[in-house]
């Protein structure tokens, strides 16, 4: 990933917040059957420095992890569209194109296929758990008939990143002087919309907590 100063992020811990509030990352692999990209939820074990997750076993991919020496996951985070109207240079000189801001965590490292079933129970036990936290009724694996989800967990293989790289790029106007930067963020609010709210919050809290 091409990555300019402005945009680097080498926080690890405010990468790490970005994979676990959007977790469903795309999982790119070369191996035998070439180049293939699977979205998939991820679990993140900060501690152990690991990703986990899980694929259909009808999915070849799995087959493959054991070819493919590093595998790389793409974890994207908040994004927009940011219009030159936006910038205070624009009325200073013109002299302004149209961007994308937007909030993006890469890892790389070695991958493992596993097929056990307790550990396979034990992971969508704690993706479940994760997901519904926060439900005022928040479904439990164990709610599902014992011989279903036995069977579910039969149907699916586990596996395992180890974190051997990771790379942050928040491409959130930094380059841009505080006058384009705050047009920017306002230009958002007025937007009114969800994802635009998103993105100025986090222009605005960058230097901080996010």
């Amino acid at each position: 990933m091409y990555l300019p100063p402005y945009f680097r992020v080498d926080d690890q811990d405010r990468l790490y917040d970005l994979i676990r509030r959007h977790p469903l990352g795309l999982l790119v692999t070369v191996g035998p059957a070439g180049l293939l990209a699977n979205p998939i939820p991820m679990l993140l074990d900060s501690d152990a420095r690991v990703l986990r997750g899980h694929v259909a076993r009808a999915n070849p991919v799995w087959g493959e992890f054991a070819e493919c020496g590093q595998v790389l996951a793409v974890f994207q985070g908040h994004d927009h569209y940011v219009s030159p109207s936006w910038y205070e240079t624009k009325r200073d000189t013109g002299k302004v194109v149209p961007t994308w801001n937007y909030a993006m965590v890469q890892i790389r490292g070695a991958v493992r296929a596993i097929e056990d079933p307790v550990w396979l129970r034990g992971l969508v036990t704690d993706l479940t758990d994760v997901h519904e936290a926060g439900r005022s009724q928040p479904w439990a694996v164990d709610d599902a008939p014992a011989d279903y989800i036995n069977a579910m967990v039969k149907a699916i293989v586990g596996f395992e990143i180890k974190i051997e790289k990771l790379e942050g790029k928040f491409k959130i106007s930094q380059n841009r002087n505080a006058a384009d930067s705050e047009g920017v963020a306002a230009g958002l609010e007025a937007q009114g919309d969800p994802a635009s709210h998103d993105m100025a919050e986090l222009m605005r809290n960058f230097g901080g907590k996010d």
